[in-house]
């Protein structure tokens, strides 16, 4: 009878183990077709005028880093202490209650922490989001370049990016941060200074640093393994790009900013437009 115990607990204890790593059995890698095309079909399209110089400093393919600064026009508008918002805070935990974060990337974060709580992955903590220049300017005096960096010129600033921890580990070995570098992608959200890619961001690897940048954006960036820097010069390059992402077709066209221009739009479509903080703006057309 002991052994027949024995053997039942060591039969449960690998199924819940296989349970909660299943998850790492799963594909890296989103589904995703990409074609490269300078041509922009007109036939059943409506024209629509967009100010491009108006758009280049606002949306979510932002650029920001110490020789692009968040413009005012860049910050999210839709800010809210999520400490006061309980419906946006649920599977996860904060580090304290001043933490705020747009409305937008917090339905979205919490999207995905659900998800992975479906993974059994479910220590998540997020430790910083957006930050005024004020607080911004604080903390660059009190941790200097190598920790911060000026107001103005840190992804916190803008309010579409979050640090993420694990009340686990560090996030570099924390299930957490496994799960969320295999997955996140899939919420819109990438990784956004890589081990791989200091030399184009210039930022030390941050495995807690996540950036909202939406779909098919993050799906191209994981399976290309482009850094948002590499992304937009591509999107620049190539101009256009018709994205299939697990069934899904959208078209993504790249203007520069330098007078004002008519888009076409397929009828009844939905798109979203945002600058590069540079020269270009983005729109992206879902079918």
């Amino acid at each position: 009878m002991k052994k027949w115990g024995f053997l039942i607990c060591i039969i449960a204890v690998g199924y819940i183990f296989s349970r909660s790593t299943a998850w790492l059995q799963q594909p890296t890698e989103p589904m995703v077709e990409i074609q490269y095309t300078n041509e922009i079909h007109t036939d059943h399209a409506q024209a629509v005028h967009i100010d491009m110089k108006s758009e280049v400093h606002k949306g979510n393919l932002l650029l920001v880093n110490l020789e692009y600064p968040v413009h005012p026009t860049g910050m999210r508008t839709d800010i809210v202490k999520l400490a006061e918002q309980n419906e946006l805070v649920r599977g996860y935990g904060l580090l304290d209650h001043k933490i705020r974060l747009s409305r937008y990337v917090a339905q979205a974060f919490e999207q995905m922490v659900e998800a992975a709580g479906q993974d059994d992955v479910r220590y998540f903590m997020i430790s910083s989001g957006y930050r005024d220049l004020a607080e911004q300017a604080r903390l660059y005096e009190q941790k200097g370049l190598d920790y911060a960096l000026p107001a103005g010129h840190s992804e916190h600033n803008l309010g579409l990016s979050v640090d993420v921890g694990s009340t686990l580990a560090a996030m570099s070995e924390a299930p957490e941060g496994a799960w969320l570098e295999r997955n996140a992608w899939k919420y819109g959200f990438i990784l956004r200074y890589p081990k791989d890619k200091v030399h184009i961001t210039g930022i030390q690897y941050e495995p807690w640093h996540f950036r909202y940048v939406g779909l098919p954006h993050s799906a191209v960036m994981v399976q290309r393994n482009l850094a948002l820097e590499q992304y937009l010069e591509l999107l620049k390059d190539k101009k256009s790009l018709t994205v299939e992402v697990e069934g899904q077709i959208y078209h993504v066209h790249y203007y520069t900013a330098s007078q004002d221009q008519a888009i076409y739009i397929p009828e009844n479509r939905s798109y979203e437009i945002s600058g590069d903080n540079m020269e270009g703006v983005v729109v992206t057309v879902k079918e």
